[in-house]
């Protein structure tokens, strides 16, 4: 009996130990503990850049004003941009979403948790809602002012069938 005691503090401790120092990381990175999932914003803004990553594609955006007429900027006059973490490349690529479907110049809308820390990223919730191009001007058709692209009639949805 004393053998197996012994055993078990020799083998069975370090294995534990290491297993909580390499799969602790691995789990806490996927932790949305970061976000506020008791908040909802919806953001509708202008791509600035597709990030295609392994782990969590993300789409960085400037965004537009409420009234619609203009890119939103700060007190200081700088555009206020933002983020959206979503699945991996590959999984969101298979909803349609990759940077030849959002180039930068893309209006569109998003659905997200926001960071906790009041930082300008979120955590995508839903579909992504594009504005359609004017056929004549080539131009986005921007929604009306505090509304979002899916209100615009010729909208698609991406990663989704509800926005």
């Amino acid at each position: 009996m004393k053998r197996v005691a012994t055993r078990l503090w020799t083998i069975g401790v370090p294995l534990a130990l290491l297993t909580a120092i390499f799969v602790t990381p691995a789990l806490s990175h996927h932790s949305f503990a970061m976000y506020d999932q008791s908040k909802t914003v919806i953001l509708t803004g202008v791509v600035k850049q597709f990030v295609a990553q392994a782990n969590h594609a993300e789409i960085h955006f400037v965004l537009i004003a409420p009234d619609r007429k203009a890119l939103a900027k700060t007190a200081d006059g700088k555009y206020v941009e933002w983020g959206v973490e979503m699945a991996g490349a590959a999984a969101v690529a298979q909803q349609g979403i990759t940077a030849v479907a959002f180039p930068v110049g893309t209006v569109f809308s998003v659905k997200m948790n926001p960071l906790r820390d009041g930082s300008n990223f979120g955590s995508r919730i839903g579909a992504l809602a594009r504005c359609p191009a004017d056929p004549v001007t080539n131009k986005p058709k921007l929604p009306e002012a505090d509304k979002h692209c899916d209100s615009v009639p010729g909208s698609t949805l991406s990663g989704g069938t509800t926005f």
